[in-house]
């Protein structure tokens, strides 16, 4: 069985600096100091000429019509590089997902009801961005998929655990989990200050990372994304890195 609690859920904690330690019982959150300073300055260059050239190419396949906001793809967030907390060690790793019995594992430790929420939306085959974080240069290093709906994360129960929650019942746990399996990684390392630079061009000319979760609501670890957002992202892998 895999190692406990590994995945995090103050998600969008970006620097050593400043543990992942997740938010337990309240859904308050503060802005991420450390990943905007990391994210702040845009790569050379311009987002704007790829905007326009997947812009043209949605255009074609749509006919130029504005889809519906909607999520239906996802990003989570995991340590790759050890941190213990209350004496385990959080890290998990893309690699340590491929590592797993049939590349697949549960997504536990969520401790921030948003986050949790968007767990509980989570619909079977369902795909994800599987993103490093709290890291020395942050952002998606694969794709994974949702192989099982959400359900209760026993990890609130283990006293043993660092994510033990006291206060939930078995008979009405607050905390849920999913599973999710490895698919592929993305065709290169795609880092969190590439995917800033063209958030920030696209909230001046109308992108589809203009409300990108991932810059406003950044301290969480389970973020939904719009077909739009995911399929610009993942388009990202077929450039060459700035």
């Amino acid at each position: 069985m895999p190692w406990p609690s590994r995945k995090r859920d103050k998600g969008a904690v970006a620097d050593k600096k400043e543990p992942d330690a997740k938010i337990a019982k309240t859904e308050e959150e503060t802005p991420d100091k450390e990943e905007e300073e990391k994210s702040a300055k845009p790569p050379a260059g311009s987002s704007k000429s790829g905007w326009k050239n997947w812009k043209k190419t949605k255009e074609s396949d749509s006919g130029g019509e504005e889809s519906k906001i909607t999520y239906c793809h996802w990003l989570l967030k995991s340590e790759p590089e050890s941190r213990l907390e209350k004496g385990v060690d959080v890290k998990f790793s893309i690699d340590d997902l491929k590592a797993q019995p049939n590349q697949t594992t549960f997504w536990d430790g969520v401790r921030n009801y948003q986050a949790r929420n968007f767990l509980r939306a989570m619909k079977l085959g369902q795909q994800a961005f599987f993103y490093h974080s709290n890291c020395k240069e942050p952002g998606i290093v694969g794709i994974v998929k949702i192989v099982k709906e959400a359900y209760p994360d026993h990890t609130q129960f283990d006293q043993k655990d660092p994510h033990y929650d006291s206060s939930s019942r078995k008979e009405n746990p607050k905390w849920s989990m999913v599973d999710v399996q490895f698919v592929r990684m993305t065709k290169r390392f795609i880092p969190l200050s590439e995917i800033k630079a063209h958030h920030l061009a696209h909230k001046a000319d109308g992108g589809p990372l203009k409300n990108m979760m991932l810059f406003t609501r950044q301290r969480l670890s389970i973020q939904p994304l719009t077909q739009e957002e995911f399929d610009f992202v993942l388009s990202l892998e077929e450039e060459k890195p700035h």
